[in-house]
């Protein structure tokens, strides 16, 4: 008979469940030191139906006591385990949740299908599975309906060179978020996905299967797209997730897909053997043709290129702390759209060119190279030293805080770049619209670090905590472009001039 649990245990009690846990602390499995006091809690919360009674409640740390809070002590466990999970890389999807949790068997098992047009069989090694095949009425592509273990799924990831489906990473907040959700509310949707290869691939519904995965489910209801046109289904896949859902793409997330996706694209293009002249603004036409894509999706394309070339560039120190996310953290403080406000803005050209790729005019690498030696003299004089585990009152992060700010970095980009039109000689509008879309000797690209030095040596960074200065890189960016340049840091400032 369950001892019921009153305001306090008793010592028989503690004694009890100590003998069946040990004085291990339930939320992560660590050894509680014998000079620790040992906490006790609901590991189901009485709030969602956990019994009061000592068969529901385990021992805990006192640390891990105090920071579950109003969780669950199930939850938070949960919790802890995810944490230890998305610390293990940046970018992680379904696939590499399956791997840390090695599930039952292996994950993504071939199978074998036949498709007689009416039913599709699944074999695999040990079951079989037959589902009536449906038709798309707008695309002709058959597809099936199927309830399916883990085993035999897996994410549709860049693999061998090809693009896969799988257009963003796991979320730690949406996973964990789900988890909660599906204790108590059923799936609505199916898990999209489909054959290449005689392998099941997820594209659409990774973040529900890893909410159900931590529910200790191990069986997902699926759709099944047969053989489908992989471009297609990518793009509508895309703008399901972006142009028409109210949740946006990471926006990281979306520059390396489709950069990803162009880029291969791109060579594609460049290799046609059909004797006319290869530029980036043909390539717009050609693939607007091929694709039936607008303009604004190739823009939205062609630029996730541009800047996916930058960040992913080998010698790109400067991207390490841009987030995966559309939200900048502690440790990664800046976002592709703060990038796409201030330096992307100023110094890559973001418009499709009409120079002949074979030809010394098409200088748009040298463009790509200038701008990852800007972003390490930024990196090498001011971001590398960005530490916040130090803590507020620290002075240096406190002037790095102020440098990368959304409305500061905006504001201090334009300056930099009327400083760097100005040392580089570059006065008519054209030069001053793509200033890197150039050769840059190293005696230049010395002279436009040198301006990066003066920018993040302004004493105005490092002003005392109480100053106005904190209040004045919170409006917009034309104000504290305007409060800059009345502090002196301006574009002559930069360029050398004295203070």
């Amino acid at each position: 008979m369950a001892i019921m649990l009153r305001r306090q245990l008793n010592e028989a009690e503690k004694a009890i469940i100590l003998q069946r846990f040990g004085r291990i602390c339930f939320a992560n499995g660590h050894v509680i030191p014998e000079d620790d006091v040992v906490h006790y809690d609901h590991i189901r919360a009485f709030v969602s139906g956990g019994q009061t009674e000592l068969d529901n409640i385990a021992p805990m740390c006192e640390i891990h006591n105090k920071a579950k809070g109003s969780l669950p002590l199930e939850d938070f466990r949960i919790r802890l385990r995810l944490r230890e999970f998305f610390s293990e890389a940046e970018a992680l999807t379904l696939k590499h949740l399956l791997i840390h949790l090695k599930t039952k068997g292996d994950y993504g098992q071939p199978v074998i299908v036949h498709d007689n047009g009416q039913i599709v069989t699944i074999d695999s090694g040990n079951a079989h599975y037959e589902h009536t095949v449906y038709t798309c009425p707008t695309t002709g592509w058959k597809y099936f309906y199927t309830t399916l273990p883990v085993t035999l799924l897996n994410s549709d990831d860049d693999d061998d060179g090809e693009v896969g489906l799988q257009p963003r990473f796991l979320i730690e907040d949406k996973v964990f978020e789900m988890y909660r959700h599906f204790q108590n509310h059923p799936v609505l949707q199916p898990a999209i996905g489909r054959m290449r290869q005689n392998r099941i691939l997820v594209f659409d519904g990774q973040h529900k299967i890893a909410g159900l995965l931590w529910n200790g489910r191990r069986d997902f209801e699926c759709k099944i797209y047969l053989d489908p046109n992989a471009r297609l289904l990518g793009n509508t896949n895309v703008a399901a997730h972006d142009k028409f859902s109210q949740t946006r793409f990471y926006a990281s997330v979306m520059v390396k897909k489709l950069g990803a996706e162009f880029g291969d694209d791109f060579e594609r293009y460049k290799n046609l053997e059909d004797g006319l002249p290869k530029s980036e603004m043909g390539f717009m036409r050609f693939l607007g043709r091929e694709q039936n894509l607008t303009r604004a999706d190739l823009n939205k394309r062609f630029r996730s290129y541009l800047f996916n070339s930058v960040l992913q560039h080998d010698d790109n120190n400067f991207s390490r702390f841009v987030a995966t996310g559309n939200r900048g953290t502690d440790e990664k403080p800046i976002t592709i759209d703060m990038l796409s406000k201030s330096l992307f803005a100023c110094f890559l050209y973001r418009e499709p060119v009409e120079d002949d790729i074979a030809t010394g005019a098409y200088v748009r690498e040298q463009e790509i190279e200038n701008n990852v030696k800007l972003m390490n003299a930024v990196y090498d004089l001011a971001l590398s030293s960005y530490n916040p585990k130090v803590g507020p009152n620290d002075g240096n992060q406190r002037r790095l805080r102020r440098l990368f700010g959304s409305k500061s970095m905006m504001a201090w980009s334009e300056l930099v770049h009327s400083a760097v039109c100005g040392v580089l000689n570059l006065h008519d509008g054209d030069a001053r619209t793509r200033p890197f879309y150039r050769e840059l000797t190293e005696q230049q690209i010395a002279v436009v670090r040198s301006v990066i030095d003066r920018l993040v040596s302004s004493p105005i960074w490092a002003r005392p905590q109480s100053d106005e200065v904190d209040r004045i890189l919170a409006v917009n960016k034309s104000t504290v472009k305007n409060w800059l340049r009345n502090q002196g840091l301006h574009s002559g400032y930069l360029m050398g001039a004295p203070d």
